[in-house]
């Protein structure tokens, strides 16, 4: 008889079904921590968020009933006859110069370069008091030049005035700890040290009544600590020496802070502050790595606890294979197995058993078969199948052919 007549007909392939496929209680009960834990980081965010925001809300405006807010010192101001007129542009600011006029600047840091280059020619030498309150590093050396800030901050809050200014004598200790500030500048007045380092400087103009006050802290100007040492009597010497107050609260969103000419890429719009933050968790995650991959070393094999029946095994390499779809390898494994199974039946070493030559002349041998054995290289030494039907059916096409090999 042929090959072709030893082997049974082929039946029709049906989708694998298997045991192990996840329920939707499975996947649930999986996921379900890692939602858990997501929804309680949001709703921690939202919830810092909106303590941060309110927090932070109208801080060192005047208009604000806030405890950071400085209404208080506004109204005080009002009754004293000073007008308060609030501004959130640079150019506003510097249009309001005028010796009759007091200018603050709530946040000197938020500027520009540009803008506190622009904002310290327009006032200098107009009779203006500038009112710089806790301005850092770089914004100091723009705005008040001639004066540096100290990279370490006072420890203490209420300092005594110890100093010859005749607004700082009558307010007495005040709450100006904050920045401190070194100056070379001749006639500049130093008060409130803090270890011999000012945290409230007054520079004179050069020509003209005006000057420019550089500020430590902005506690004496809040709702919530102007009743406390000499705050009030500082806040409302400082700026109600003239009849106009100009409260610069610099805006984000000012058209000044950029120029047409000026590109600014991704990286030139981040504050600082995130960049230094992304270097560092770059660097833990680093350590991270390196920590973990010290631990892993070469793979040792290990008895498993507990005995898995050998349908399991193969159950889950199926559907490894199949999920890859991955018929080709599928197919070369069958085909291997069953070339190294047939080879002893039929009297041939099992190192010669992936070797046509010596495999087919003997299997078609044993198998009385006709002609030259070409169905049997196809079936044994063939090309991949096609589609998942094709692999099944190879697969019941070698299960047949083992069997007729092991008929007696």
């Amino acid at each position: 008889m042929t090959t072709e007549a030893t082997l049974p007909p082929t039946t029709e392939a049906t989708p694998p079904t298997t045991s192990a496929s996840p329920t939707a209680r499975q996947v649930w009960t999986r996921a379900r921590g890692i939602a858990l834990a997501f929804v309680v980081l949001l709703a921690g965010a939202v919830v810092i968020a909106v303590i941060r925001s309110d927090a932070k809300h109208g801080a060192l405006d005047p208009r604000s009933a806030d405890p950071q807010g400085s209404r208080a010192v506004a109204e005080l101001l009002a009754d004293r006859g000073v007008s308060t007129r609030v501004v959130t542009t640079l150019d506003e600011a510097r249009s309001a110069a005028a010796p009759d006029a007091t200018l603050l600047v709530a946040a000197p840091d938020l500027l520009t370069h540009r803008q506190q280059t622009l904002l310290r020619s327009s006032v200098a030498d107009t009779g203006t008091r500038t009112v710089l309150v806790a301005p850092g590093g770089p914004s100091v050396e723009r705005l008040a030049p001639g004066v540096t800030a100290d990279p370490a901050t006072s420890l203490e809050s209420a300092l005594a005035p110890d100093c010859d200014l005749p607004a700082a004598r009558r307010a007495g200790t005040a709450d100006t700890g904050g920045h401190r500030y070194i100056t070379t500048h001749p006639d500049a007045v130093r008060c409130y040290p803090s270890d011999r380092l000012a945290t409230l400087v007054q520079l004179p103009d050069q020509s003209g009544d005006g000057d420019t006050i550089v500020l430590g802290a902005p506690d004496i100007l809040v709702n919530d600590h102007l009743d406390e040492q000499g705050n009030a009597s500082l806040a409302l010497q400082l700026l109600g020496s003239r009849p106009h107050l100009v409260w610069y609260l610099p805006s984000l969103s000012d058209a000044s802070a950029t120029t047409p000419e000026e590109d600014s890429g991704l990286f030139d719009l981040l504050p600082s502050g995130w960049l230094w933050g992304t270097l560092q968790l770059l660097i833990a995650a680093a350590l991270a790595a390196l920590w973990r991959a010290r631990r892993l070393g070469p793979l040792v094999p290990e008895r498993l606890p507990v005995a898995i029946r050998a349908s399991e095994t193969v159950e889950g390499r199926a559907r490894l294979y199949r999920k890859a779809n991955a018929r080709d390898r599928a197919a070369t494994a069958l085909r291997s197995t069953t070339r190294t199974r047939l080879a002893p039946l039929v009297g041939i070493p099992v190192t010669q058993a992936h070797t046509p030559e010596a495999l087919l002349p003997a299997l078609g041998a044993h198998l009385r078969a006709n002609g030259d054995g070409q169905p049997l290289h196809t079936l044994l030494f063939g090309p991949p199948p096609g589609d998942d039907t094709a692999l099944i059916a190879l697969t019941d096409q070698l299960d047949a052919l083992e069997r007729e090999v092991r008929r007696p």
